[in-house]
């Protein structure tokens, strides 16, 4: 394996690891690797120093505050793609999500809500559901 460290086109950071250099060329020219913060699929590798054992490493330290700032956007973006892209099923979620799951619906990108009760059976039942980020406090509403 070996593990890359990459870039996009807005200077979001992130690493990748592939199973050789042609991996990741394959999956770039098909256009396979995204941004896990903004989606862009502008990546390129940045330059690295070759691991070698025994030196010492230090790890990047990033300040809290920064990192809150940086994964508060992630899951906005993720959820205003999620809101611009999946049908808004509402409160019928649970009962959609298990009739696409059965083939006896439309396969389509559904979000809505679920009760705790109903998001346990859909888990238990198999069907593949994940949470949508919350909503971002506004400006106006923060401190």
């Amino acid at each position: 394996m070996i593990r890359y460290a990459l870039t996009c086109d807005h200077d979001h950071e992130f690493e990748g690891w592939f199973g050789s250099s042609a991996d990741f060329d394959d999956q770039q020219g098909r256009g396979l690797i995204e941004c896990p913060m903004c989606a862009s699929k502008a990546v390129r590798k940045q330059i690295m120093a070759p691991a070698v054992a025994g030196t010492k490493r230090s790890a990047v330290e990033i300040e809290p505050a920064k990192m809150q700032a940086m994964m508060m956007e992630a899951a906005g973006r993720i959820r205003r793609h999620v809101e611009a892209n999946f049908d808004d099923v509402g409160d019928t979620f649970a009962r959609e999500a298990r009739a696409i799951h059965e083939g006896k619906a439309e396969d389509r990108a559904i979000y809505g809500q679920a009760t705790p009760a109903e998001v346990r059976d859909l888990v238990e039942d198999g069907v593949p559901i994940a949470p949508l980020p919350a909503e971002p406090p506004k400006k106006t509403e923060l401190n």
